[in-house]
């Protein structure tokens, strides 16, 4: 029996008549899935509260409760980047329900001083000795190298070294990630008329469901300025290309990536587990890198119309290929 779950962008109210309180819907979960399923697939307006300082901004939430595995098993993901390893530890069912266990950033393993292979080894064992501590078996480590990486020259050799190690290392493509991390971000009652965008470093990938499969492009990276590309460039490029995205798929952009991970940092409210984007404009660049990826967000609000970005904390394309193994 299907239970429905209660998913909603809401307004966080303060101040004024609602004496600070948040006004927000927390929503049961569907047994069998690890993201709930609703008939409420709308993005209420964002609600407009004044600071302190006496400016306004938008402040609204978008919270849901997924059911937690049952008996699950710990399995861990490793994504070998062009400079680090981002790691995730899950607990998950045979029903695919999963949670977050722990999850490590770049400063996990960071290349610098690797380099020999007698090095790298060394530092693999450690990395892996660490992952082991928290009960994930080797049977169920994987690893991935992301499209973006695979063009750097230290990340196969970083490949060979797992490999020889008895680890099977799997090579994603930009479409590749785009569909998995839809699979692992997007929730199945917005999987009909929203989207994921992923702005890593090397590409973006947008992916989106239609007719029952999931169509993905691939744009610029947020590092495109490392090639000589223009902003100018880049920003006509997202706007002609992401015209491909129906428009009845444009109700909620669920987002990811280094660059938005940055932005939603900078107003998160706590450990909530999304967090909705400002506008493109409400943020001011701490480096080219975060204005290469401002520049591609932009594009992609104005183009689409979209006016609701929601970061997730938790889900990562490693995740949807964890989710789309069989055992």
């Amino acid at each position: 029996m299907g239970v429905l779950a209660y998913f909603a962008l809401s307004p966080r109210l303060s101040g004024g008549n609602n004496g600070g309180a948040t006004s927000s819907v927390d929503s049961p979960s569907i047994p069998g899935s690890n993201r709930p399923r609703d008939n409420t697939t709308e993005a209420p307006a964002a609600a407009t509260t004044t600071t302190a300082a006496g400016t306004t901004e938008e402040t609204r939430e978008f919270s849901y409760t997924p059911e937690k595995p049952a008996n699950g098993t710990l399995r861990g993901v490793v994504e070998v980047g062009a400079t680090g390893f981002n790691s995730f530890v899950i607990n998950m069912d045979r029903q695919k329900r999963w949670e977050i266990v722990s999850k490590d950033f770049g400063e996990s393993l960071a290349y610098e001083g690797l380099a020999t292979t007698e090095d790298i080894r060394a530092g693999l064992k450690k990395y892996l000795s660490a992952m082991f501590d928290k009960g994930v078996s080797k049977n169920n480590m994987h690893f991935v190298i992301s499209s973006g990486a695979q063009k750097e020259p230290k990340t196969t050799i970083i490949s060979n070294e797992l490999k020889k190690m008895g680890y099977v290392v799997n090579n994603v493509t930009a479409e590749q990630e785009g569909k998995l991390g839809f699979n692992a971000t997007v929730p199945p009652a917005f999987a009909d008329n929203s989207y994921l965008v992923d702005i890593g470093s090397g590409n973006t990938k947008i992916s989106w469901q239609e007719n029952g499969r999931l169509q993905s492009i691939e744009l610029p990276g947020a590092k495109y300025y490392a090639n000589g590309t223009t902003d100018e460039q880049v920003y006509n490029q997202v706007k002609t290309l992401v015209t491909k995205i129906p428009a009845n798929k444009r109700n909620v952009g669920f987002i990811l990536g280094g660059v938005p991970f940055t932005l939603a940092k900078q107003h998160r409210q706590g450990e909530e587990r999304y967090t909705v984007l400002k506008a493109p404009g409400a943020y001011k660049a701490a480096d080219k890198k975060m204005a290469s990826g401002l520049n591609i967000y932009k594009g992609l609000a104005e183009a689409t119309g979209t006016d609701t970005f929601v970061f997730d904390w938790d889900a990562n394309f490693t995740i949807g290929f964890l989710l789309s193994l069989n055992k």
